[in-house]
């Protein structure tokens, strides 16, 4: 039995920033190990190796991931990569040396700068064949504007680590962010965040593969004078509904609908605070003693959140009350709430956002 060969040092002379796939791809194609010996060394299956390869190989027909792996293979391994079919001895020379490699910090800080601009509506990358530099366009109203810059090779990263994807191929070929492109926007300004926590001297800081999945938002403080706050839309089933469009292309749920529900779950939340937090809050489900709270109890909760949470679900009245307690309080799905309330399927959201534009007049009349 021949013993796979000990782990070869191209992967390490590669910036962390590389993927996997890439590495374990150089190290099969370009440097001609096998695929066993590949697997043994990264601790993965063979056929996980294989299908990291096939996926990089049908990805080179990308003219910025062909230059790219062949820019990787002589920063890893020098002469390996002329022994890769695609590439001749005159092509090979074209391509610049290790130089020519950007470093993490590099890719982060321009990850930062260029993601943020490729957020923008209507934005994309462009990248020509001859041209040393990418850039950001902007599409408005048919006429392209350049909002920004980067180097051919933080461009070639950026599509190497899937973070753009190819939407036109040409001599201009174009890309636009992909999902993972704007989860990896969050983590970096999350880590932002983070070190300006540390800074002040706070010890804690939300994680940043929970805050890649948060979807923030302004909202407006009710007794506030015009103060707002950044909350997490996607915590909430009604962030879901709030970005789903009618057929006459509006959100199915406005900001004003919205912010009502999350001042009910503020005051929900504020009602349970206190030396008693084991507050039944089930009675609101049943159909007798609704909004019974037994004020003056000192141990009930706060009593001024408690008498506005059982004064609004009293000006809903049965049903309303209950599918905006389930889900703008409990957080429960609108399938699970259908369920529940024997309601027929996709009926849920039309009630709830009657319950909530009842719950708009509601508070509008407390002003």
């Amino acid at each position: 039995m021949v013993s796979p060969p000990a782990p070869s040092a191209q992967s390490d002379r590669l910036p962390e920033w590389v993927p996997d796939a890439a590495r374990v791809y150089l190290q099969h194609t370009y440097a001609g190990r096998p695929l066993r010996h590949v697997a043994s060394e990264v601790g993965c299956a063979a056929s996980t190796v294989l299908r990291q390869v096939r996926q990089i190989e049908r990805r080179r027909d990308d003219p910025l991931v062909d230059d790219a792996l062949d820019l990787l293979a002589r920063a890893a391994g020098g002469a390996a990569a002329h022994t890769h079919p695609r590439k001749d001895d005159s092509q090979m020379s074209a391509i610049p040396d290790r130089a020519s490699l950007i470093d993490d910090d590099t890719l982060t800080r321009e990850a930062r700068r260029v993601l943020r601009r490729l957020c923008e509506s209507g934005a994309f990358l462009a990248v020509g064949q001859e041209m040393p530099q990418a850039v950001v366009l902007r599409d408005t109203d048919g006429t392209p504007t350049r909002i920004a810059t980067l180097p051919k090779a933080v461009a070639q990263a950026f599509v190497l680590k899937d973070w753009v994807s190819c939407f036109k191929v040409g001599r201009v070929t174009r890309y636009r962010i992909t999902e993972a492109g704007r989860a990896a926007l969050r983590r970096l300004l999350d880590a932002d965040l983070a070190r300006k926590v540390e800074a002040r001297g706070m010890s804690e800081s939300p994680s940043p593969f929970l805050t890649q999945h948060m979807e923030m938002g302004e909202r407006v403080l009710p007794e506030g004078e015009g103060e707002s706050l950044r909350v997490n839309l996607a915590e909430s089933p009604l962030g879901a509904l709030a970005r789903k469009r009618d057929r006459d292309g509006k959100p199915f749920l406005s900001m004003d609908l919205v912010v009502a529900g999350e001042r009910l779950r503020e005051d929900f939340e504020r009602a349970q605070m206190g030396p008693r937090v084991g507050q039944n809050w089930e009675r609101f489900l049943t159909a007798g003693g609704r909004g019974e709270m037994a004020a003056g109890d000192p141990l009930a909760g706060p009593e001024d959140a408690r008498a506005r949470v059982s004064e609004a679900l009293r000006a809903l009245g049965p049903g309303l009350a209950d599918v905006v307690l389930r889900v703008c309080c409990f957080l429960e799905g609108l399938e699970a709430a259908e369920k529940r309330m024997g309601w027929a399927a996709r009926s849920g959201k039309i009630v709830l956002r009657i319950a909530l534009q009842r719950l708009r007049m509601h508070y509008d009349g407390l002003r």
